[in-house]
């Protein structure tokens, strides 16, 4: 009896023995899935940024550099369609930098537009109504149904109610920081700043009822007491104008925005989106 049950226990030893390296492999298939998984690849965003381009003006002919002639604005558009990207609105891409919402689409860009031309209305939105995409429009109000190149209250809010344009803030007069700190005693300086980051809000939300919580930096000027006094004001997310996609690991009161050119077409444009894929 004895010899039968060692008999038992040496086959028992062998049946597992020979098991062993299939476990092993199963174990290793098993690791290499929660490795997989565990480490976020692009779709989850956490290796590759957003880019988010920045432009100005549209028009039919070329006025000056920050202009982008409104046949090469939908080639880049086609462009970003017949190669697989995804326009995304910039909301979204702030949420997930911000770690409180999910991660875009593969190959996602954003679309932000500064200042409130009038050729925004009359160039870029019957184009943006067309392939039916989202642009958010970074505004400075001082301007708005004033100046004679700048948009007016009642085009703003025909854009934003067509549930395609978000509408931010560019401070209330596009101010340059750096000229204004010079000029400015230290108290009267903070009490403009204040002014400038507030009164844009203000106006934006009396005149088209939105909630204005991302702002532009004019110029792209920023520093650690501006960061300060936006976020004292409410502001959730700031950009500046950095060639560079916009991730995880980057400020998010200082994010990159590719400013676009009328040049960047073709294989410029091509390279410029690449940078994604860093």
């Amino acid at each position: 009896m004895e010899l039968e049950k060692s008999g038992l226990f040496l086959q028992a030893g062998r049946a597992q023995r020979t098991k062993k390296p299939g476990m092993r492999i199963v174990w290793q298939m098993v690791s290499l899935l929660a490795l997989f998984f565990a480490v976020p690849a692009w779709g989850s965003g956490t290796e590759r940024g957003v880019p988010i381009l920045l432009y100005h003006r549209f028009g039919p002919v070329l006025r000056d550099a920050m202009t982008v002639r409104t046949e090469v604005f939908e080639a880049q558009i086609e462009y970003l369609k017949r190669h697989g990207y995804q326009i995304v609105p910039l909301r979204e891409v702030v949420a997930y930098i911000r770690g409180v919402g999910p991660p875009p689409p593969p190959h996602s860009v954003a679309i932000t537009v500064d200042d409130g031309h009038q050729s925004v209305y009359t160039d870029m939105f019957p184009l943006v109504q067309r392939y039916h995409i989202p642009v958010t429009l970074f505004i400075y109000p001082s301007a708005i149904s004033r100046a004679s190149y700048a948009l007016t209250w009642d085009e703003l809010r025909i854009m934003h109610d067509s549930g395609l344009v978000d509408i931010q803030s560019h401070t209330y007069w596009h101010p340059n920081f750096k000229i204004d700190k010079k000029r400015l005693a230290p108290q009267a300086y903070e009490k403009f700043v204040a002014m400038q980051l507030e009164k844009s809000r203000a106006k934006l939300d009396q005149e088209l009822g939105i909630k204005v919580d991302m702002l532009a930096w004019p110029y792209g000027i920023h520093d650690a007491d501006l960061i300060r006094s936006a976020v004292a004001a409410g502001y959730v997310a700031a950009f500046t104008m950095v060639r560079a996609p916009a991730g995880p690991s980057d400020k998010v009161m200082a994010l990159p925005r590719y400013l676009v050119t009328d040049q960047d077409t073709g294989k410029t444009w091509g390279k410029l989106l690449a940078a994604e894929s860093r």
